[in-house]
C-alpha cells in the first residue's frame, strides 16, 4: 500500500493568491508549485483561485477561493504550529504574520516548553503558533 499523506487545504474568500504569495515570501523553503484560476465560465469569480499547490518549509499545502460566494471565516480552533530554529526566525515570522492581523499571544518565553512562543492570526485569518523550543 502506498504511503498516504495529509495535506492542509485552505479555502479563502477571494484572497487565496495574495495569501499564497505572502506565505511563500515569508517562510523559508517555500514555493508555489501550481495555481489554476477561474475564467469567465466559473463557477468562481474570474481570476480567483480554482486550485493551488504550494509549499511552506517544504511541506505541501493546497488552497482555493470559495466559489459559492458565502463568507466562511477561519477560526483559532485550528492553527499551524511552526517550530523555529532561532530567535531571529521566530521574531521575523512574528513581525510578518502579525502585520494587519491579530495577536492572540504576544511573543514571550513559555516555560517549561519554549524559549519563545507566540500565537497570531494573520491578515487572511490563518492562525499560526510560533515556537522556539528550549534547548535541552
Amino acid at each position: 500500500m502506498k504511503n498516504k499523506k495529509i495535506t492542509p487545504f485552505m479555502m479563502f474568500n477571494g484572497k487565496a493568491e495574495a495569501a499564497i504569495e505572502f506565505y511563500t515570501s515569508v517562510f523559508r523553503n517555500s514555493e508555489i508549485i501550481s495555481m489554476i484560476k477561474y475564467d469567465e465560465q466559473g463557477p468562481g469569480a474570474p481570476g480567483t483561485v480554482n486550485h493551488a499547490v504550494f509549499t511552506i518549509h517544504n511541506e505541501q499545502f493546497m488552497a482555493i477561493d470559495n466559489a459559492n460566494g458565502t463568507d466562511i471565516p477561519f477560526t483559532p480552533a485550528l492553527s499551524f504550529a511552526v517550530e523555529c530554529e532561532s530567535s531571529e526566525e521566530i521574531e521575523f515570522l512574528y513581525d510578518q504574520l502579525k502585520e494587519n492581523g491579530q495577536v492572540l499571544m504576544e511573543l514571550a518565553p513559555m516555560a517549561p516548553v519554549s524559549e519563545k512562543f507566540a500565537w497570531v492570526a494573520d491578515q487572511f485569518g490563518i492562525n499560526w503558533q510560533l515556537n522556539l523550543p528550549l534547548e535541552v
